[in-house]
């Protein structure tokens, strides 16, 4: 290992040791594991101390964040079930199918008068990048029992589902892009690898996992250990095998946890098995401190570097991008829906900006466009923006909005916000993360 390497892995591990010893104290306080990661990150960037900076570490950066998305995509598509889309379904369902298209597409719109210079696809991707949510960056938000379990069951939902969803859309808006190294390709080559092929790839090796698993399962050869080791391999399978294809590895890697799930709520009569059950505890565990160690990485080589280029432009378009150009998409995907003007504010606030955006905005980066350096800022600012505001406002917000809606439905019988009474899967995205 280099001098500079050994100096940056041991930034790393003094953070990651130093946030451990006051996690339970910081965990009853506003402040997430976000927003100290993140801090530290800017500490220990070109910004400041100049330990670590995308042009030296540029690799293992990008190995890092790759691994922490890969098993966050496939834990997510893991803890989403059917039953999820039935109780309540209808919130994920709107924010999904109407609201997130809506926002990319006015994500793209707003760039365009405040960020001159960008090409039509770059402010397409700038769209893309910010339109995922990650629900670990306002955990009080879904975590009070005070919020009404549809709202709570419908954004965790929605976190869970929509960093996959936006993947085809930001794949075909970076082929779209000349002198990238998907643009040779064409549209229709990049379609075929990245969504047909890739897809395919996440069934095969997703449904064969988890049938193997089961299989094993049943006669007693595997051990609780290896449980959880297989399901990192079969994570990691995926995404390696799409990449070898020049696919998308993020793509199979989500579409592999909703196969490997299926077949592994099965036992050999069809009916579910919850017996084994957290199958992905260790993925979660390791997907969570990943994504940690990316949000240091993120402060360090892009908001850092942000922060001492700032303008109006840039500020404007993050603050548009946490408020309107959220807000407005989830008002018109939930209108009809007769949810209450308190529940549908509530709901289009919490949509911090986190681990997907950081992921792909650092993907961009990499492949060098012509306008990356705006780009990077923007997303890099808005990111930032987001884990500050969401963060500090998750607890405060979720109190007040959870009284509200106590005494809204105490005294307003048949009220929207009463339905969906079961409370969230004990499994679900956020009961692992670390923070």
């Amino acid at each position: 290992m280099s001098g500079g390497s050994a100096w940056t892995a041991a930034a790393v591990a003094t953070v990651t040791a130093g946030y451990a010893l006051f996690s339970r104290r910081l965990s009853t306080t506003p402040v997430s594991a976000p927003m100290v990661f993140t801090g530290l990150g800017v500490l220990i960037g070109p910004a400041a101390l100049d330990v670590l900076d995308m042009e030296h570490d540029a690799g293992s950066v990008l190995l890092l964040v790759e691994a922490a998305l890969t098993l966050v995509l496939f834990t997510d598509a893991m803890t989403v079930r059917r039953r999820d889309l039935r109780t309540g379904g209808f919130l994920p369902l709107r924010l999904l199918a109407i609201g997130l298209v809506l926002t990319i597409g006015a994500g793209w719109l707003l760039a365009w008068p405040l960020l001159p210079g960008l090409t039509l696809w770059e402010f397409a991707l700038v769209g893309a990048i910010l339109a995922p949510t990650d629900a670990a960056l306002g955990k009080a938000a879904i975590a009070n029992p005070r919020v009404p379990p549809v709202v709570r069951q419908g954004l965790n939902v929605e976190s869970g589902l929509n960093d996959g969803m936006v993947l085809p859309f930001f794949v075909l808006f970076l082929a779209a892009l000349p002198g990238t190294a998907t643009s040779e390709e064409g549209l229709g080559g990049v379609f075929w690898r990245a969504l047909v092929l890739s897809t395919a790839i996440g069934l095969a090796v997703g449904g064969l996992g988890g049938r193997s698993l089961q299989w094993s399962r049943r006669r007693g050869w595997i051990t609780r250990e290896w449980h959880q080791v297989f399901v990192l391999a079969i994570a990691f399978g995926a995404f390696t095998l799409a990449d070898a294809t020049e696919g998308s590895g993020f793509i199979a890697a989500w579409v592999a946890g909703f196969a490997f799930a299926v077949q592994l709520r099965k036992n050999p009569s069809g009916q579910q098995d919850e017996a084994h059950e957290p199958p992905a505890e260790l993925a979660e565990y390791l997907g969570g401190l990943l994504a940690q160690l990316s949000f240091l990485v993120f402060g360090a080589v892009l908001l850092g570097p942000a922060l001492e280029h700032l303008d109006w432009r840039i500020v404007t378009y993050a603050v548009l991008s946490l408020t309107v150009i959220r807000m407005v998409p989830v008002a018109m995907a939930l209108a009809l829906s007769r949810l209450r003007p308190p529940t549908v504010a509530y709901i289009g606030w919490f949509g911090p900006r986190g681990l997907a955006s950081v992921a792909l905005g650092m993907l961009v980066v990499e492949e060098h466009v012509p306008g990356v350096t705006l780009l990077g800022r923007v997303v890099a600012v808005t990111i930032g923006l987001s884990i500050l505001l969401h963060g500090m406002s998750a607890a405060v917000l979720a109190d007040r909005y959870g009284r509200w809606s106590e005494a809204a439905i105490e005294t307003t019988p048949g009220l929207r916000e009463a339905e969906g009474t079961a409370e969230p899967d004990k499994h679900q995205k956020t009961s692992r993360r670390l923070r």
